[in-house]
């Protein structure tokens, strides 16, 4: 298998339940965080014998950054699912160090939502809109395309000038898993250079709990237990991610930080072997995992980490563990499967690709994080006919770090991708020795401030060289209206220079420091793209009450 056959993930960027980034989940992962909200009776939850107050609620859903994305005036009437999809992306790219204003790839973006329950619950037959009615007439262009599922890569195209195609994928819960897909085959095709991929998901705005249904899928005691003995049913949750791929070869031609590689991928439908349309099928998910393995060649028993769909719904957990044991038959070495859903409850359109980059860390750190809840197999959950076993606690990984991924949407559109360490590369160029400077810009003084304090406290960690936060500096930021610089020869001297900046201190500057501050680029250093803080979103409240 070249290189020409694979995918690096460069870039990744997430909003989810207890984490407003990547780093912040993986971290909660690690230790075993629950970050599904049990909201106490009497704040603001209906209530009854059927209501269990129980949700994977995002903090600040109402907030959005509206100046920044030119959505002034039409903000409170578009899709929160657009809004939080704008973020990851944006955040995504510069995880990857890629300015699209300024580099000349063809960037595609491929991604879904789930269905909009604001423009239902908050904007239609308001009457709180009726006053306000001509002065909004204008906006309901972008509430109506703000709305629709279909306009979800365009938009994030049009905000953030990406030429390549901008494809809305919709799978159910397996929709941003299948873009991932869609993604890496328009990468390997030359559609595009760079593909964004990934989903966003509110399915609820009121992120307080769900009522019980007989016979439901949902879980009675507001705790989702992947493939336990316990568990009763899913739980859901709002969230968002992202990741940025390229080729493989190209990314290591222009110095990117690679994550991970995806080194295969399938997509299938149960088609009509189910006992009915919102059953899952096991010759079909069975499928999808034997077509991903066989199009990279690898055998079942070379995966040691399976980030499984995992809902917590007896049945449908039962099916996914039957259809393992299928792929699995005759493996000897074991496999370790976990589900984030356990974590964060199910993200609806966005659960396939947090589930990725959960892979994606476990793959690059050697860490396979813990299943949340779990005690014991459900009786239906045949653990040892699959060669598998889960487990509540993160363990280290043990044989070489190959990890598959599943996403199963309801109505049958199954995904599975696999994922492989990034291949070893030579030292970092650190970049021809002297000083150099650091350029940072934002959309107000205060966003500049934070984003000098975010580097410095990124810097202190010691573990990047001055002259590759320089060219990522250059390379990979927007352009914006605020501007300061440090000029630094090392980790120190650019601490010291940042927070200054960050407190609002001048700091004196070189001729170039000086060029940066009255609008001119910076020349741009040796170096290799590393990640780096994200910018500080400036979330002010764009909300409409629901109607009453």
């Amino acid at each position: 298998m070249s290189e020409d056959d694979r995918i690096a993930v460069v870039g990744l960027s997430c909003r989810v339940p207890g984490a407003d980034d990547a780093p912040a989940l993986w971290r909660n992962l690690l230790s075993g965080v629950d970050s599904v909200r049990r909201t106490p009776a009497g704040e603001g939850a209906p209530g009854g014998p059927d209501w269990v107050p129980a949700f994977g609620r995002l903090d600040d859903l109402e907030g959005f950054d509206a100046d920044l994305f030119g959505y002034p005036a039409a903000a409170a009437l578009l899709d929160p699912q657009h809004r939080l999809f704008l973020e990851v992306a944006w955040h995504a790219l510069e995880d990857a160090g890629i300015d699209p204003a300024r580099d000349p790839a063809q960037i595609g973006v491929f991604a879904g939502c789930a269905p909009n329950r604001y423009l239902h619950h908050h904007l239609l037959g308001n009457p709180a809109l009726a006053p306000a009615a001509g002065a909004l007439a204008e906006d309901w262009d972008d509430a109506l395309t703000g709305s629709g599922c279909d306009y979800l890569p365009t938009r994030t195209a049009f905000a953030l000038g990406l030429s390549g195609p901008a494809v809305a994928v919709q799978t159910a819960c397996s929709t941003s898993l299948v873009a991932v897909c869609q993604a890496g085959q328009s990468l390997l095709d030359y559609r595009c250079d760079v593909a964004i991929a990934g989903g966003a998901a509110v399915v609820s705005t009121r992120q307080a709990g769900y009522r019980l249904r007989p016979g439901g899928l949902l879980a009675t005691d507001g705790v989702c237990r992947p493939y336990d003995a316990a568990a009763t049913g899913q739980v859901f949750g709002n969230g968002a991610g992202a990741v940025v791929l390229k080729r493989l070869a190209d990314a290591r031609a222009d110095g990117d930080h690679v994550y991970a590689v995806l080194a295969g991928w399938a997509v299938n439908n149960d088609g009509g072997d189910r006992p009915g349309f919102t059953v899952p099928g096991v010759s079909g998910q069975a499928a999808v995992m034997a077509e991903a393995l066989a199009s990279v060649g690898w055998d079942a028993a070379d995966v040691g980490y399976l980030e499984g769909h995992g809902t917590g719904t007896p049945v449908g957990d039962a099916i996914e563990v039957d259809a393992l044991a299928r792929v699995r038959r005759g493996a000897r070495a074991p496999l370790l499967l976990g589900s984030v859903k356990g974590n964060l409850g199910n993200l609806d359109a966005a659960a396939g690709v947090i589930s990725l980059i959960k892979a994606v860390y476990a793959v690059r750190t050697g860490q396979m994080p813990g299943t949340a809840h779990f005690t014991a197999a459900h009786d239906d959950v045949d653990l040892a006919a699959a060669r598998a076993e889960v487990d509540a606690r993160t363990r280290p990984w043990a044989g070489e770090r190959r990890a598959g991924v599943s996403s199963f949407g309801l109505g049958g559109t199954n995904a599975h991708v696999l994922v492989e360490p990034a291949p070893a590369t030579d030292a970092p160029d650190a970049g021809a020795p002297g000083p150099v400077v650091l350029g940072l810009s934002a959309g107000s003084p205060a966003a500049l401030r934070e984003l000098a304090r975010r580097l410095a406290l990124r810097l202190a960690d010691g573990d990047l060289a001055v002259a590759d936060v320089a060219h990522t500096l250059a390379v990979g930021r927007r352009r914006l209206a605020y501007r300061d610089a440090v000029a630094c020869a090392d980790a120190g001297e650019a601490v010291a220079g940042l927070t200054a900046l960050a407190a609002g201190d001048p700091v004196d500057g070189d001729e170039a420091v000086r060029a940066w501050r009255a609008g001119a680029d910076l020349p741009v250093p040796p170096g290799r793209r590393v990640p780096l803080p994200g910018y500080p979103f400036r979330r002010t409240r764009h909300w409409i009450e629901a109607r009453r």
